[in-house]
């Protein structure tokens, strides 16, 4: 009898047992203001909560707003500088002389600027080490990496369209005023110049995204982005002859920057063309990240 009544007691512990871990288990899955299990999360909440950590990177605002000063300040001084070179001219450099390119040139600078961002981006979270709760909170690193790139994108978009017209309406008044040739968002390929800015620029933020997702450290990002924009196109300047005219033509920044310019140069692409070619080169770093992304412990 003892026995047996040691059993059941027995028993009946384990069914309390397992009772509480079922109250417990329904605990955790359910909604404690509805009682109603939660909604899976979807790709909007993975890109919302990227958003939310790129806004509070304290480096973000300030860099936006160095992106935005260089872009406006240089576009006023090369503006300027534009006017001045076009009165010392000769007559076949004046034919040359591109309105357009003399206020967006800025372009060059602002690059850095979002190209950092761009590296800061990722490199941060590994710093930090929130990366890692982030891959254990989005199981899918198809939906993390592409969210990141996604919200980045958009953000290098806005900034660089800003750059891009900000610039050229601060200019082109110059220009006037030195009584030199201007141009309106209505002259033909105007438009799509100014426009092109911001595309350009949103390529190589998104070029920094990539570079900090590969190298995962800062420095090493920013050396690779600075070779990239900067440092080998200058380089090809000191080519010689038809080597230097190729360079010129199949870098990648160099063809890329043919969507701002107004004058087509026969030794150049076209400006699609050359954007195309960009986001190509672009693509294929990013494609190249996200396998590493996938492969790689983080």
């Amino acid at each position: 009898m003892s026995a047996a009544s040691d059993t059941r007691d027995r028993d009946r512990d384990r069914d309390r047992d397992g009772e509480g871990r079922r109250d417990r288990d329904r605990t955790h899955v359910t909604d404690p203001a509805t009682g109603a299990p939660p909604r899976p999360y979807r790709w909007a909440d993975v890109a919302y909560s990227e958003w939310s950590k790129l806004c509070s990177l304290r480096s973000t605002a300030y860099t936006l707003l160095v992106t935005i000063a260089l872009g406006v300040g240089l576009g006023l001084l090369l503006s300027a500088a534009g006017a001045a070179g076009f009165k010392d001219a000769s007559a076949a450099d004046r034919l040359d002389f591109d309105p357009t390119a003399s206020s967006t040139k800025s372009y060059l600078f602002a690059q850095l600027a979002l190209g950092v961002l761009g590296v800061l981006a990722v490199t941060s979270e590994y710093a930090t080490k929130m990366i890692m709760p982030s891959a254990v909170s989005v199981p899918r690193r198809s939906w993390l990496f592409g969210a990141k790139a996604a919200v980045f994108a958009g953000v290098a978009l806005v900034v660089g369209q800003v750059v891009g017209f900000a610039a050229f309406f601060v200019g082109q008044p110059v220009l006037k005023a030195q009584q030199v040739p201007y141009v309106s968002l209505g002259d033909p390929h105007v438009l799509r110049a100014v426009f092109g800015c911001g595309l350009y620029l949103a390529a190589i933020g998104l070029l920094g995204v990539a570079l900090g997702t590969l190298l995962r450290a800062t420095a090493g990002a920013l050396a690779v982005l600075m070779s990239f924009t900067l440092l080998v196109p200058t380089l090809t300047t000191a080519l010689p002859g038809s080597w230097e005219t190729n360079a010129q033509k199949w870098w990648p920044t160099n063809a890329g920057s043919r969507i701002m310019a107004v004058h087509r140069d026969p030794d150049m692409l076209g400006p699609w063309a050359g954007y195309a070619m960009l986001c190509v080169w672009v693509a294929v770093i990013l494609a190249f990240a996200f396998a590493l992304f996938r492969r790689r412990d983080v």
